[in-house]
């Protein structure tokens, strides 16, 4: 057992090592750095945020595109930057340009062993679901909810990209028999939750973000945030269930039984319930949500 131990806590420290290297090798973009630093000056206007986030229209596109997503809850059609900031506030935007931002610099590209476009599907979609969820249950950081939801595989994608040859021992590790998350501790000395919280926190992303991720699949062990974790997990679970944007390695995940207190559902059958309300208007989503691919 002792030998397994230090097994263990030598491949996460040589998965550290790699994990500090990747803020050089991925460096936070430009744009993510002048948007955040217009964001800490209380005289930033709403036209001076615009007018720098404008300077990629890629992110102008994916942004307006989500401020219009019926899921994520606004009554009135964006159709600028400068009204998507000024109808969601400085605090969702810095939260959606994060998100982009990061995914952006951590995109890769897809062979077999990562579906690109699938992985990143997997993850819209999650975030959207948990933005609905926190509404739907008046919580007040949906905001919050949907950024978790959008970055909590980011870890997949760093060992996809960085350590590719890892990757690949874990994939063939699961073809054995493995399930992903034991794969990933074998090869790496952690799961993935753990890598993307470690780099999140290395690029001071919000800690209530970082320990959401963190325990996205198992929201009893948060203590910070026990309730968004487990909506973003029941967001994750339900991307397999309703079988829209789901992700091969959460192919045998479990449904976290905590999710039934943090939650207040009933047993399954009214979690199934609640599960089936969102089949038909997350459907109508899918194809909008293409364009942010």
């Amino acid at each position: 057992m002792e030998t397994i131990t230090t097994d263990y806590s030598q491949k996460r420290e040589r998965t550290e090592l790699i994990l500090k290297k990747v803020n050089t090798l991925a460096p936070i973009p430009k744009l993510l750095t002048e948007v955040l630093e217009l964001l800490n000056d209380q005289y930033t206007s709403p036209h001076i945020l615009s007018k720098a986030i404008s300077k990629d229209q890629s992110v102008v596109l994916k942004l307006l595109t989500i401020a219009n997503s019926p899921f994520y809850g606004l009554t009135k059609r964006v159709s600028s930057i400068e009204f998507a900031i000024m109808i969601l506030g400085y605090d969702e935007i810095r939260n959606i340009v994060s998100a982009l931002s990061l995914m952006e610099s951590m995109k890769n590209k897809s062979d077999q062993y990562l579906d690109q476009k699938n992985f990143w599907m997997h993850s819209y979609i999650t975030a959207t679901i948990s933005k609905k969820i926190a509404m739907d249950f008046g919580l007040e950081k949906s905001g919050e909810a949907f950024l978790a939801g959008l970055l909590h595989d980011l870890g997949i994608s760093v060992v996809h990209r960085f350590m590719h040859s890892d990757f690949v021992n874990i994939c063939d590790l699961v073809t054995n028999g493995a399930s992903y998350l034991d794969a990933e501790k074998q090869v790496l000395g952690i799961d993935h939750q753990t890598v993307g919280e470690m780099l999140l926190k290395n690029w001071n992303i919000p800690e209530l973000i970082c320990n959401i991720v963190k325990n996205h699949h198992s929201p009893n062990l948060s203590q910070e945030a026990p309730v968004l974790s487990s909506v973003v997990h029941l967001a994750d679970y339900m991307t397999q269930k309703l079988q829209m944007g789901e992700l091969k390695w959460d192919g045998n995940i479990e449904l976290n039984e905590h999710i039934f207190n943090n939650l207040h559902f009933k047993d399954l059958a009214d979690l199934g319930k609640f599960i089936e309300n969102y089949r038909e208007p997350l459907a109508g989503q899918l194809e909008s949500l293409r364009y942010l691919i």
